[in-house]
């Protein structure tokens, strides 16, 4: 019988412009929204036999990432992060976990900060 391994994908700090928010100005003015994500894959057996078939391809994982930030406006930052989390594992059925972590840097907030982020893990129970 043969092993199998499973390995991690990370794709950190994705950059987008988008029209996320509550506020009226952030949908019409939009802003830049920073995406990671932590990708689980069983690639059945592609990585021992060197062939790209089976395994999740990172260049078609960021397409998808930006189709979910790019192409719907959602008010919450958390409903784009799981959109995108469950985009993904739709897409790749190698995926058996996705950690999806939306940064928003220019978060209306009466303060300086660096960013606001949030993480949404699919399924619920993964990588946690």
């Amino acid at each position: 019988m043969t092993k199998t391994h499973t390995y991690e994908i990370t794709l950190k700090n994705c950059a987008f412009f988008a029209h996320h928010g509550v506020f009226e100005e952030e949908t019409k003015l939009g802003q830049r929204f920073f995406v990671d994500a932590v990708l689980q894959v069983e690639p059945h057996g592609a990585l021992e036999e060197d062939r790209i078939e089976g395994t999740v391809h990172y260049g078609e994982a960021f397409a998808v990432i930006e189709k979910h930030v790019t192409k719907r406006n959602r008010y919450l930052i958390e409903a784009l992060a799981l959109d995108i989390a469950q985009g993904l594992c739709e897409e790749f059925s190698q995926i058996t976990h996705a950690k999806v972590t939306v940064r928003k840097p220019n978060a209306p907030v009466p303060g300086i900060l660096d960013h606001v982020e949030v993480t949404v893990c699919h399924p619920e129970d993964s990588l946690k």
